[in-house]
C-alpha cells in the first residue's frame, strides 16, 4: 500500500514542486537566504528573525530539556512543546492517585504549576565564527591527537572569554568536520513548571502504530512555564521565583494555512549525517542499526510485559520505554529506507567523481588517498559497529547495566575516607537514593539485564565480547537469567536499604566482589574501550573525512552548504505540501488532517487509539468555537516540506508574518533516509496545528486563562 502511495506521488509531481533543503545558521540568512525565503512568502527581515542587538524571533526559541525544542507563547514564559517531550516531566509527576499522562492536567493558577525535579531551558543569545582563530593553532605536521589537543585548548579560552563570569553558557562548536569552528552563547533557566498536558489519548493518540506516519491524529503537545528571579535571571527553584518576562513571544495565528504557503521551523536539530560516505550508510545498514534495532525490541518487550501488569510500573518505565520505541522505529525504518533509496549507492557515485578529482596532479598530494582511506576505515569496523550497537541497547534499557558501575565508584571512595567525610559524602549519596530506587521494579530490571545480556553474549561475540561475560554465558549453558537472579539476590545495589545499610558498615572489598558491580564495570570498560590501533585507525579518518568535506566544497564553489546538524539553532523553510492522495485521509486535501478522521480511528478501550468521553462529545456537537476551519472542521495535524530531524521536536511551525500555526513533532517513513541523504521529493514535517492546540485547552480542558494569556493574531 505504502510502495503503491510513494510511485503514485513520483508520477503526479510538477516540475519545481520540491522540498526545500537545508539546515541554516540564523547569522547567514541574509546573506544566504533571506532573498529565496522573501520570494516563497516570507514578510520579514533576517533581522526580524536573529538580531543581537534587538528583540526578534530567536529569543522566543528555547531548546526544551537538553534534547527538544519550545517557544514562547506568552509574556509570562507560557512555553510550547511537544507532549512526548515532556513526556518524562509528566511521568515523573503523576501517581496512580493522579496520574497526569492517563488523565491530563491543567494548572488553573499559577501556584498549582508543578516542578519537576531536573527540567531547564536554554535560550540562544548570539553566535560568532572562530575558524580563523581555531585553525590558526593547527598545522598539517599534528597528529590528529595533537590537533585536537590544540583546538580544545583554544576552545576553553574562547568560552571562558564569552561567558561573562558565568552568566553564560557558551559552547564551541565544529562544523563541516572540523573545517569550520563557530561559538554560541547561551542562557540557561532551571525553574521549568508544568502548565497543562492533555491526557494521553489525545497527546499520544495513535501510539507506536502511527509513530512516523500520515496520516496522523495526534495532540502532540504540553504547556510549561519559565520562572526566574525578580530581576529576571535564572535561579533555582524557589516559590519567590516569578514567571519570566521574555524578551520576545511569538504571536499565534488562527488564520491556518493553505497548500504552498510559506512556512519556516526554527529549533535545535539533534544529529544528521548528510556527509556520510557509501560506507558508513552500508554499515549502518548491514551491521549497527540492525543490532539496535533487535536489542531495543528485546528490551521492550521485557518491559512492557511488567508495565501491562501493574500501573505504577507503567508509569515508572513509561518515558523509558517511549524512547527506546521511538528509536526502535526509527532505525527500523532507516534500514528500509536507505535500502530502497539505494543510498549508499548515490553516495558512492559522488564519492567516485570526487576520486577523479583528487587524482588530478594538482590535487593529488592533499587528496588522493582520501576515498580509500575512508573506505578502508569502514571495512575494518563493521563487526565492532555490530558490537557496539548490542552494547549500547543493553545500557540503553538496563538501569543495572550502568547503576552499580557509577554507584558502585561512589561507595568505594566513601570507604576509603575519614568520619568527617564520610559523613559529606554519605549526605549526598543518600539525597539521591530516592530518585535512584524508588521507581525501579526489580523483577522488570532482572529480566531485561537477563535478556540483553543473553543476546549480547550470543550476538556480538564477533568482535570480542569481555572474556568476563564470555566465561559467565559459557559456564550457565548459555542463559544467564539464573546468575542474574542470584547476582541481584547477592548485590549491595539491589535496594535502597542495601546501600543504606552499606553506608553503615563501609567495606571496599565488598563493593569489588560485588557481582553486578564486577558484571556493570565490565560492560562500561568494554563500551569505552580503545587500542592504540583504533586509535590510529580514527585518527586516519578524521583526517580523511575532514579532506573529504574540504575537497567536496572546493570542487564545488558556487554550490550553498549548509553543516550537519548538532544541536545547534537553526532555521529551515519550505511550504505546506501534501503527500499522495491516500483513502486514509478524509480531509479535503492530503496536507492536513481533522477531527472526523481522529474519531475514525477511535477503538474503545485500546491503548494506542481510544478517545476520551468529552472529546466525542464536542465532535458530536461540532462544538469547535473559534479553531475550526473555513469548511467548519477542526484541524488537527498538518504536512510542511521543510528539512527537520530529531531535536526539532516541539519547534515552531511559523507562517510568512512569523505567526505561530503548529508544532512539529515528527516525519513520515517515506524519508527515513533523511539523516543521511535529503529527498527533495518524499520529505515531511507532520506537525499539529495550533488550532487543534488552542481547542484542546479552551474547550475540551477548560482553560481558557492560558489561550487568554497568548497573543493571537486579529483576522
Amino acid at each position: 500500500m505504502k510502495k503503491a502511495i510513494v510511485l503514485l506521488f513520483l508520477a503526479s509531481l510538477r516540475l519545481g514542486v520540491y522540498a526545500d533543503e537545508g539546515m541554516w545558521f540564523l547569522m547567514h540568512l541574509e546573506r544566504l537566504n533571506e532573498r529565496d525565503m522573501q520570494k516563497m512568502g516570507l514578510q520579514l527581515t533576517a533581522e526580524e528573525i536573529y538580531s543581537i542587538n534587538h528583540s526578534s524571533i530567536k529569543d522566543a526559541i528555547v531548546q526544551f530539556g537538553g534534547g527538544c525544542t519550545a517557544e514562547i507563547v506568552s509574556g509570562q514564559g507560557l512555553v510550547l512543546t511537544n507532549h512526548h517531550c515532556g513526556y518524562g516531566a509528566i511521568a515523573e509527576l503523576s501517581t496512580p492517585q493522579n496520574d497526569h499522562l492517563t488523565n491530563g492536567f491543567w494548572a488553573a493558577t499559577k501556584s498549582e504549576e508543578l516542578k519537576p525535579q531536573n527540567l531547564s531551558v536554554r535560550f540562544f543569545v548570539r553566535m560568532d565564527d572562530v575558524t580563523q582563530r581555531i585553525l590558526a593553532v593547527v598545522d598539517e605536521t599534528m597528529t590528529e591527537a595533537d590537533r585536537e589537543r590544540a583546538i580544545n585548548q583554544e576552545i576553553a579560552r574562547i568560552e571562558q572569554e564569552n561567558n561573562e563570569d558565568g552568566k553564560y553558557t557558551v559552547s564551541v562548536r565544529s562544523f563541516y568536520e572540523g573545517n569550520e569552528y563557530y561559538y554560541f552563547v547561551y542562557q540557561d533557566f532551571p525553574d521549568v513548571r508544568l502548565v497543562g498536558a492533555p491526557p494521553n489519548s489525545i497527546g499520544k493518540f495513535g501510539g507506536d502504530t502511527d509513530n512516523w506516519e500520515w496520516p496522523r491524529h495526534t495532540g502532540d503537545f504540553s504547556l510549561f512555564r519559565v520562572y526566574a528571579d525578580k530581576d529576571g535571571n535564572p535561579a533555582p527553584y524557589s516559590m519567590d521565583n516569578v514567571p519570566l518576562k521574555p524578551k520576545y513571544h511569538l504571536t499565534v495565528s488562527l488564520d491556518g494555512y493553505t497548500e504552498r504557503d510559506f512556512a519556516m521551523i526554527l529549533g535545535y536539530p539533534g544529529r544528521t549525517n548528510r556527509w556520510m560516505p557509501s560506507g558508513g550508510v552500508n554499515q549502518n545498514v548491514n551491521y549497527a542499526y540492525p543490532a539496535w534495532v533487535e536489542a531495543s525490541k528485546v528490551g521492550m518487550d521485557r518491559m512492557k510485559k511488567y508495565m501491562d501488569a501493574d500501573p505504577k510500573v507503567k508509569l515508572d518505565y513509561a518515558s523509558k520505554y517511549s524512547q527506546v520505541a521511538n528509536y526502535w522505529k526509527n532505525r527500523q525504518g532507516m534500514i528500509d529506507a536507505l535500502t530502497q533509496h539505494q543510498t549508499a549507492s548515490v553516495k558512492a557515485a559522488e564519492e567516485a567523481k570526487f576520486n577523479a578529482w583528487a587524482q588530478k596532479r594538482r590535487n593529488l598530494r592533499r587528496y588522493g588517498n582520501v576515498i580509500a582511506d575512508i573506505n578502508a576505515y569502514y571495512e575494518r569496523t563493521n563487526l565492532k559497529a555490530r558490537h557496539d550497537n548490542y552494547l549500547i541497547g543493553l545500557l540503553r534499557s538496563s538501569t543495572f547495566a550502568a547503576l552499580p558501575y557509577s554507584l558502585g565508584n561512589t561507595l568505594a571512595y566513601y570507604a576509603t575516607q575519614n568520619e568527617a567525610k564520610q559523613r559529606e559524602v554519605a549526605q549526598q549519596i543518600t539525597a539521591n537514593l530516592g530518585n535512584t530506587y524508588d521507581n525501579l521494579y526489580l523483577p522488570l530490571e532482572k529480566d531485561v539485564l537477563g535478556a540483553l545480556l543473553n543476546l549480547y553474549a550470543a550476538k556480538a561475540a564477533e568482535a570480542g565480547i569481555p572474556p568476563y561475560i564470555d566465561s559467565l554465558y559459557r559456564n550457565h549453558n548459555r542463559d544467564l537469567s539464573g546468575y542474574i537472579d542470584a547476582a541481584f539476590e547477592n548485590s549491595i545495589f539491589s535496594s535502597r536499604e542495601r546501600v543504606e545499610a552499606f553506608l553503615a558498615r563501609p567495606d571496599t572489598l565488598a563493593v569489588q566482589a560485588d557481582p553486578l558491580y564486577r558484571l556493570s564495570v565490565t560492560l562500561l570498560g568494554r563500551y569505552r574501550q580503545t587500542t592504540p590501533e583504533q586509535e590510529e585507525l580514527d585518527g586516519q579518518f578524521q583526517k580523511a573525512f575532514r579532506l573529504y568535506v574540504e575537497g567536496t566544497r572546493k570542487r564545488n564553489p558556487k554550490k550553498k552548504y549548509y553543516p550537519d546538524a548538532n544541536s545547534t539553532l537553526r532555521l529551515t523553510y519550505g511550504k505546506i505540501s501534501p503527500l499522495p492522495p491516500d483513502p486514509r485521509n478524509d480531509a479535503s486535501a492530503n496536507y492536513f488532517t481533522t477531527l472526523k478522521g481522529t474519531v475514525a480511528k477511535y477503538q474503545p478501550g485500546d491503548e494506542e487509539f481510544d478517545l476520551p468521553e468529552r472529546l466525542l462529545d464536542l465532535y458530536e456537537r461540532r462544538d469547535y468555537g473559534q479553531y475550526a476551519d473555513r469548511e467548519g472542521n477542526l484541524p488537527i495535524n498538518f504536512l510542511t516540506d521543510n528539512d527537520i530531524t530529531g531535536g526539532n521536536s516541539g519547534s515552531p511551525v511559523l507562517n510568512g508574518k512569523g505567526e505561530l500555526i503548529g508544532i512539529a513533532f515528527d516525519g513520515n517513513i517515506e524519508a527515513m533516509a533523511g539523516d543521511v541523504i535529503f529527498d527533495k521529493e518524499l520529505q515531511r514535517t507532520i506537525a499539529v496545528d495550533i488550532r487543534y492546540v488552542l481547542f484542546i485547552i479552551d474547550k475540551f480542558a477548560g482553560a481558557r486563562h492560558l489561550v487568554d494569556e497568548m497573543t493571537i493574531a486579529q483576522r
